[in-house]
């Protein structure tokens, strides 16, 4: 439907009755004997182009004749299905050769409807009783819903008593709910109704709209403070996670494992050990596959975790902080071994390894000092000063040059001439030019 159907204008330039009509198959012609296939083409035998045009100038110049439909359009009543009162409107109507069309208004098809439950008395003392809700008050819920299509905020402004949306919504889903449920043979028959799997939250729903309308209430200052807050609680999770996943990892790395105890003291370091708790301790040097398991003997686990805090040490050490127990009278293995006493036990070995670090660090100290006072010389006060003549002197050989003179000697006579002090050496006497004679 265009401008053309308005005015009555046909659509294409030429009538139907003008449209070439299909011709009748042509017969093919036989070439005649004793003509080449060449010159016979050249005639016009099998269907060349011709050389002049075959349509007419007086065709081109027609008019186009009138059309068989006459299209006309008219200010004609209609009614709708869609409603119920039978209201008779007008409309423009497009009327073919003065036959106006028939049948249902064509937007009828988009009138959809709700279909909204209804109950019974029998149903309603049963089922749908509720303190807060009268039998009238349901009721005029229902015939709104069904009127307004389910528009609630329309519903609200209509309902005789002061409701909120929310409380409408909580009424009508949930006699819905139980009207569906109640009338199904099975709970499994509606168990995938929307109304039935997931059953409206009037009390979400509230928070919701608060939390809403809080948040579009927001000023840009505050929505700034917002975005560092949830940024700076984005920094400590991702914080968090990274510590979580180094204890995670348990021990530190074989290289830094080379020279560092359990405890995190160095054995060449001259500083005291920190103050660690037991329980800290004990977590530190849990081993990875101990921590993947839910259940495990503490037996087998102190084990372990006694092996992990002597990984760094050598077999000497270990003996020996298996010595200092039994000096001190503790045995290798608890023999109650609680969560307590394995703590405990793996602190005191712990202890007695920075012990001995210590002590074999102080034991290096001390050998230091005692060979930095052997080498230094102290000198008494009466004692008379050295000549530089006893004062021991490293032996140096004399060393021959090419013209057979000795080197010390040479350079001694050349560092006593002051005035060629800086001056560089004269070089010997094999490498000094020769004089020119008079033959050269």
């Amino acid at each position: 439907m265009d401008a053309k159907d308005i005015l009555g204008l046909p659509k294409t330039p030429f009538s139907s009755s003008q449209e070439k009509k299909s011709r009748p198959p042509k017969e093919p012609q036989r070439k005649p004997d004793g003509v080449s296939r060449e010159v016979y083409a050249l005639t016009g035998g099998v269907g060349m182009a011709p050389l002049m045009p075959t349509v007419e100038a007086s065709h081109l110049k027609r008019r186009p004749a009138a059309e068989k439909e006459k299209v006309a359009w008219q200010w004609l009543p209609f009614t709708s299905s869609a409603r119920t009162d039978n209201l008779q409107l007008y409309h423009w109507v497009r009327v073919v050769n003065g036959v106006p069309p028939t049948g249902d208004y064509q937007f009828a098809k988009y009138n959809k409807k709700v279909d909204v439950h209804k109950y019974t008395d029998e149903e309603y003392e049963k089922y749908l009783i509720d303190p807060a809700w009268s039998r009238e008050e349901t009721d005029q819920l229902f015939e709104l819903c069904e009127r307004f299509d389910l528009r609630f905020i329309v519903v609200a402004d209509r309902f005789p008593t002061s409701r909120s949306v929310e409380d409408l919504k909580s009424r009508y889903y949930s006699v819905s709910r139980s009207l569906l449920i109640h009338r199904a043979r099975s709970f499994d028959d509606v168990s995938g109704n929307p109304l039935v799997k997931d059953s409206y939250d009037a009390a979400h729903e509230t928070e919701r709209k608060r939390a809403l309308s809080a948040l579009l209430s927001q000023t840009k200052q505050q929505e700034k403070k917002d975005a560092e807050t949830l940024a700076e609680a984005k920094r400590i999770m991702e914080s968090r996670a990274a510590s979580k996943t180094v204890d995670e990892a348990g021990m530190p790395s074989s290289s830094d494992n080379a020279m560092v105890p359990v405890d995190g003291v160095s054995p060449l370091s001259s500083t005291h050990p920190p103050l660690t708790h037991p329980n800290t301790a004990a977590n530190s040097s849990i081993p990875n596959s101990l921590r993947t398991l839910r259940v495990y003997l503490r037996t087998h686990a102190l084990d372990q975790m006694v092996q992990a805090a002597s990984a760094s040490a050598g077999l000497r050490v270990i003996k020996r902080v298996d010595q200092t127990l039994q000096d001190l009278g503790v045995n290798l293995k608890p023999k109650v071994p609680t969560k307590a006493v394995c703590i405990e036990h793996l602190e005191l070995r712990n202890e007695i390894l920075t012990l001995l670090n210590l002590q074999k660090q102080l034991q290096n100290k001390e050998a230091e000092v005692s060979a930095n006072r052997e080498s230094s010389f102290t000198e008494a006060p009466s004692t008379p000063k050295r000549s530089n003549r006893d004062i021991d002197r490293p032996f140096v050989p004399d060393t021959v040059g090419f013209t057979g003179e000795r080197a010390g000697k040479r350079d001694h006579k050349r560092k006593n001439t002051g005035r060629f002090i800086d001056a560089p050496p004269s070089p010997p006497q094999s490498k000094r030019p020769r004089k020119l004679k008079g033959s050269d």
